[in-house]
């Protein structure tokens, strides 16, 4: 009763506004039913790489044809027009208070019945995290494992060894050429279950490699955490 009180209290006194419509809306979350429910759930997708699909299928061709080094990525929602408004405020306009918002959609819609033994966050390079200031995939790993504990992160076990150009704008084999040999593992990963944390998922591309150097560190399995996936191009 007074943790209810104290709430509606709070609500009134310091409303919190979607990010998305501007209209105030209750709880510490800052959007609201009606916008929360614009947004385009991943349902119908690869069972392994989570790309949209029109069909039933399990797997999508590309996974068919050459499986990637990780078992499955979990990105709940599409990457659409409403959802990368979000994140673009999230990732690139400093608003880290949506923080705790991207973790909720994860966490209210993500299928996952075995917990990872482990969270590791896709690291930027250091001097990207430099001049950013944080590492987006860290802040929504930190929350996650704040909401699942006893789940540790560790950010430093996962390292990109060199800078990358920008991958906005190359195609999968640009961005697989890009990222050849980035990643290193500083740990060992000897029979763990290890869960990669990232925002969004496009080709796939930095999930492939990142996973292929924990797999290569005796990772006994690689998913992807991430929050959405970008439909095909077509």
């Amino acid at each position: 009763m007074v943790n209810s009180l104290l709430g509606r209290l709070a609500d009134a006194l310091f409303p919190n506004v979607c990010c998305l419509c501007q209209w105030r809306c209750p709880g510490r979350l800052p959007l609201c039913a009606d916008c929360r429910n614009e947004l385009a759930a991943n349902a119908r997708c690869c069972r392994r790489c989570a790309l949209p699909l029109a069909s039933d299928s399990l797997l999508c061709g590309q996974c068919l044809q050459a499986p990637p080094a990780f078992d499955r990525v979990v990105a709940p929602w599409l990457y659409g027009e409403y959802f990368a408004y979000i994140l673009r405020r999230w990732k690139f306009q400093d608003d880290l208070a949506l923080t705790p918002l991207m973790a909720d959609l994860w966490l209210r819609s993500a299928d996952v019945t075995v917990l990872p033994d482990i969270l590791l966050p896709i690291p930027l390079h250091w001097y990207r995290q430099w001049r950013r200031g944080y590492n987006q995939a860290e802040l929504l790993a930190g929350e996650l494992a704040r909401a699942l504990p006893g789940l540790p992160v560790d950010a430093g076990r996962l390292r990109r060894t060199r800078a990358t150009a920008a991958q906005s704008g190359m195609d999968a084999r640009q961005r697989a050429r890009n990222l050849q040999g980035t990643f290193t593992v500083t740990g060992s990963c000897d029979n763990l279950r290890v869960a990669l944390v990232d925002d969004v998922l496009t080709t796939g591309a930095t999930a492939r490699e990142a996973a292929s150097a924990l797999r290569q560190a005796g990772a006994a399995r690689v998913d992807v955490w991430c929050l959405a996936r970008t439909p095909p191009p077509q």
